[in-house]
Order: structure tokens, then C-alpha cells, then sequence
């Protein structure tokens, strides 16, 4: 091929992300405009943000809910610094992303040149790689690595700094741009082996599906290895939408958020077959988790992310590869009763699988008691709320979340579940606030075919501040389910917990959407109104606007099985 020639290494970036199918770049770059200047001709969606957390966390939304890689673009000095909790988010939620930002030249670094700052020390400890490029000859080969480096191994973000000496110098790129594909590693036959040992050796497994699980289980592979083991299925927070939790042997969530009916069958397991988790300690909160000595057999694309607090083999490795592997040495008709017999439709006969059946049955029933008694109540309870909008909702929908006091409620299975044509986006361990009610427009954008809803707190609400104007500059149709307690209700529920006080937490409302411009906007405070405002907000939203509904809520209103959880758990 003949050498190409660009203007600049932000033209040169931007070639490069169209030709990796790219579709969407989210930020806010610097007054220097090169970067919008290289953008214009091509085929990209420019989503410029108000804010830069903005724009990190929706790139973030954005690769989560497509599983490919996402492109911020960002300025200098405070720039870098506003991006830095989206990449915390991203890095913890193996978001893969890659964020270019500008930076001061080389010829005036150190000098005390305008909002300099050494981004790479600030940046590099919360990325999977943080490089500046120094020289135009290093640009092609250093946004190829970028781009290999976010999506291989456990995904994550990158950052990658175009100085200010590279804004008006040509940058030749001699050869065609090499394609940096995801890739699955295939996991060693002897750890296989080892690992199928344990697997035939346990008599009470429990499936346990992170969040490295996500877009690898598209043929419910783990659903079918469940089904021969005759295990429980679990999932961590992140690792909803994995599978489909409407499956028989599903069992809702692990550790902390795990449901009261599932308790025993995680005292009685005898082998965690975790595939895709770190074991944060939320994943593995007690009692939700098995007790201590049991063997967890881990699956994970990297060793760093092999948790060495329990006993049991581990496997490096992809998870569906690894599944694959397993099924096809496990029979698929089994011979001894500690194997599910598998037909057309699942059929658990054997009695560990018949008690997950039996705890899931058990739990449906208990929130279904609870919907009948709170339809008699007085006001709108959140169990009326997720009653309504999984009627509402079409199939394909994805609910983004927060992680405060009442958005927590559909944590806890079966408050709500996510079928297969459903999906769920929820922060990582970090739970930045804000990080669902901003992450939803990139949701939206990966996935404009689907019904897309943030179940935020107010406070959460009101961290979206002036990027609201953009979901309606783009047109994104998300719906937004404001609960409105007037403030921070987790923090107000423990200083209620811990006696008197002179601080208040909850008050006045953080933020509304009032009567901006472009937003569907409706307060519901009456359960008779409900059915018919969510109808109205979810048709405003598949006509490409912006639905804000506001439910004002109680602080007493919260999931029973958060009436025992304390402290920083929130």
C-alpha cells in the first residue's frame, strides 16, 4: 500500500477507529478543537458531553452493554482529573475503553505551562496500560496497542496522551492498520483435567457467573452445564444479565445481596464453580457465600484476578471455552443421581437440584405475597413499581442501576429478574454515584433496540446535572425512574440506625428534570396513576425522547433483606 499521510495524531486516531468499527466517540476535548477537527468526514457519532465524568462514565455504559471496545476524548490537566472515577468504574467493571487525552508538549513540560499536570502518574495506577506518545513516528503503533491492550486479557481501560506538540504534525502511516481483535484464550489441558476432577467429584455444586461472564454465555452454555451438574445458579451484581434468570435452577444473587430462601443451599455446598469473579467481598459476603474451606474452582482470563482466600483449583482461561470443555466431558445423560438428566426442557430430578427449585419457588412466592400486600397500602411502594415496569417494559430492555438505599431493592432477586432477552448494567464495587444515571445514554447507544431504564436514587439523579441536555441533543429515549427520598437515604437510614443526631441527610430533592425542554417529565405519587404514566414515559421514550418519573418514596420502603445489611455495604 502507499503511505497515508494525516494532518495530525488525532486524525490519525480517528482513522484508526473507524476502520476498528468505532461508531461512537463520548467527551469533551480542549479549546485546541483538533480532535473535533478530526472527527468531521468521517462516519462517527460525536456524543459531546457537558462534563468528562460524564463522558468516561458513558463510554463505560456504552462498553458494557455492547462488549466491544468504547472511545473517550478528553483535554488536559482537570480534564484528565474529572475522567479518573470513570476509569476507576471501567477498570472494576472490565469496561474496555480507550481514553485519549491531550497533554502538555515536551519543549514546555515542566515549565509551568497552562494546566499541566503529570497525567500518566495520576492515571496509570486505575488503567490496564497509560502511555504518552512523544514522537509522530510512535502514533500508529501506540494506538494499535491501545486498542489490543482494552480488549485482551481482562478487559479495561486504557489511556493514551496525544501532547500538544503532535496537534499540527503529520503522522505517516506506511502499512495497513493492524486489526487488534478480542481474543479467548483457550485454557490449559491439565488444568482441565484437574478442574473436571473436582467438578465429578462434588455432590452439591453452586454455579457462580461474574461479570467476565458477560456477552460469553449467548448459548446458554451455562445454563446447560447447571443442568448436568444439577447445580444452583448464582450470579454477583455485575454478572446479571449472563444468564437467563427465569431458568428453573437460577437462584438469584450471591453474598450480599443473596435472598433468605437461598441461604441453605449455600451452607450445604460442597464446590463454587465460579466462573468470571473476582470474589469482591460483596460476592462473597456471609452468609450468602460458602463457609469457609469449601473449594471454589475459579475460571478467569487473568491471574491477577484468581482470588487465593479459599481452597480449589483455577483455571486461566476464557469462560465459555472452559464451559465448552467441561460439557463435553460431563455426560449428557448421567449416571449417577447427583446429575441432572437432561431433556428437551429442564427436568432436576436429583435432590440438590429439586432444593434449588424448590428455594427459588419459595422466594417468587414470598415477593409475590409481599406485591398483594403492598397493592392494599396507601401510597406507591417499590415492589408496586417493579410489579408495573416489568408489565410496561417490552422483553428486550436493560435496567441500568445505582447502589443506594431504595435503587437497591431490585438487587435482590426476585424483586426483579432479567430474562434472556433482557439485560442488566450496574456499577462495579466502586459504586461511583451517579455512575447508572449517566452510564444509561451509552447503554442506549449500544443498544438502541432495546428498552433502556436507570433505577436511580434523586441523588443519583442530580449527578447527570447538564448532561441531560445531551441525552436530548441525541435523542437517546432513555427512561429515567426517579425515586425521590429528598437526599441521601442510605446514609439517613444508618444515622437513623445509630441514634440521634445533629446531621440530616435527606431534604430537599438533589435535582429534578422540571420542565426542561425535550423531557417527558411526570411526578407519580398515586399507584392508580402508575400503570398509565410508565406507559406514557416508555412511549415518549421509543419515540426518541427523554422520560423523567419522578415516585416520591419513604426511607422505611426498602427490600427486607436490607433491613440486616450495615454500614459501608451500601
Amino acid at each position: 500500500m502507499s503511505a497515508v499521510t494525516y494532518p495530525s495524531a488525532w486524525h490519525a486516531a480517528m482513522d484508526f477507529a473507524v476502520a476498528h468499527g468505532v461508531d461512537t466517540v463520548f467527551g469533551l476535548p480542549d479549546d485546541d478543537l483538533v480532535p473535533l477537527r478530526a472527527l468531521e468526514g468521517t462516519e462517527l457519532r460525536m456524543v459531546l458531553c457537558r462534563d468528562q465524568r460524564a463522558a468516561a462514565f458513558m463510554a463505560a455504559g456504552h462498553a458494557l452493554a455492547a462488549g466491544r471496545t468504547a472511545l473517550c476524548v478528553i483535554g488536559k490537566g482537570p480534564a484528565a482529573a474529572n475522567v479518573v472515577g470513570g476509569l476507576v468504574e471501567a477498570r472494576c467493571s472490565s469496561a474496555p475503553m480507550v481514553v485519549l487525552a491531550s497533554g502538555t508538549g515536551a519543549r514546555t513540560r515542566g515549565s509551568g505551562a497552562f494546566q499541566e499536570l503529570d497525567q500518566l502518574a495520576m492515571i496509570a495506577p486505575v488503567v490496564k496500560w497509560a502511555h504518552r506518545v512523544d514522537h509522530p513516528d510512535r502514533v500508529v503503533p501506540a494506538i494499535e496497542r491501545a486498542f489490543l491492550v482494552a480488549a485482551n486479557g481482562a478487559p479495561g481501560p486504557v489511556y493514551l496522551e496525544l501532547p500538544a506538540d503532535l496537534l499540527d504534525v503529520e503522522v505517516v502511516r506506511d502499512r495497513p492498520w493492524r486489526q487488534p481483535r478480542a481474543q479467548y484464550p483457550t485454557p490449559d489441558l491439565e488444568a482441565l483435567a484437574g478442574s473436571l476432577v473436582e467438578l465429578r467429584a462434588a455432590r452439591r455444586p453452586i454455579v457462580l457467573v461474574g461479570g467476565g461472564m458477560r456477552h460469553r454465555n449467548g448459548g446458554g452454555e451455562v445454563e446447560r452445564l447447571a443442568e448436568r451438574l444439577g447445580a444452583p445458579i448464582f450470579a454477583t451484581a455485575s454478572g446479571r444479565g449472563c444468564v437467563d434468570e427465569t431458568h428453573p435452577l437460577f437462584c438469584g444473587l450471591a453474598g450480599l445481596y443473596c435472598a433468605e430462601e437461598m441461604l441453605p443451599l449455600w451452607a450445604d455446598a460442597d464446590l463454587v464453580v465460579a466462573l468470571g469473579s473476582r470474589l469482591e467481598e460483596t460476592a462473597v459476603y456471609q452468609p450468602g457465600f460458602a463457609a469457609p474451606g469449601v473449594p471454589v474452582l475459579q475460571v478467569n482470563l487473568e491471574p491477577v484476578d484468581i482470588s487465593h482466600e479459599r481452597p480449589g483449583h483455577a483455571v486461566i482461561g476464557d469462560g465459555l471455552a472452559t464451559v465448552r470443555a467441561w460439557l463435553l466431558d460431563l455426560p449428557e445423560r448421567a449416571a449417577r443421581p447427583e446429575l441432572l438428566e437432561r431433556a428437551e426442557e429442564p427436568a432436576p430430578t436429583s435432590e440438590w437440584a429439586q432444593r434449588a427449585t424448590a428455594a427459588n419457588r419459595a422466594a417468587l412466592a414470598r415477593v409475590d405475597a409481599e406485591r398483594e400486600r403492598v397493592a392494599e397500602l396507601p401510597g406507591i411502594h417499590i415492589a408496586d413499581l417493579l410489579r408495573v415496569l416489568d408489565e410496561v417494559l417490552p422483553e428486550r430492555r436493560v435496567l441500568v442501576q445505582e447502589n443506594g438505599l431504595q435503587d437497591m431493592f431490585p438487587y435482590f432477586y426476585p424483586h426483579w429478574r432479567v430474562a434472556a432477552a433482557a439485560g442488566s448494567i450496574v456499577p462495579s464495587e466502586q459504586t461511583s454515584l451517579g455512575f447508572g444515571a449517566i452510564a444509561a445514554a451509552g447503554v442506549k447507544l449500544a443498544v438502541p433496540g432495546s428498552a433502556v431504564v436507570a433505577f436511580v436514587g434523586d441523588g443519583a439523579f442530580g449527578k447527570l446535572g447538564a448532561d441531560l441536555e445531551v441525552l436530548v441533543e441525541q435523542e437517546l429515549g432513555v427512561l429515567f425512574v426517579v425515586l425521590d427520598n429528598g437526599g441521601y437515604g442510605w446514609l439517613q437510614a444508618q444515622l437513623d440506625k445509630a441514634g440521634p443526631s445533629s446531621y440530616h441527610f435527606a431534604g430537599r430533592p438533589h435535582g429534578t428534570a422540571g420542565d426542561r425542554p425535550g423531557v417527558h417529565h411526570a411526578v407519580v405519587d398515586d399507584k392508580t396513576r402508575l400503570d398509565k404514566e410508565l406507559r406514557q414515559a416508555a412511549a415518549a421514550c421509543a419515540a426518541g425522547r427523554i422520560a423523567v418519573v419522578e415516585i416520591p418514596v419513604r426511607l422505611d420502603d426498602v427490600a427486607a433483606d436490607l433491613t440486616e445489611t450495615e454500614g459501608e455495604h451500601a
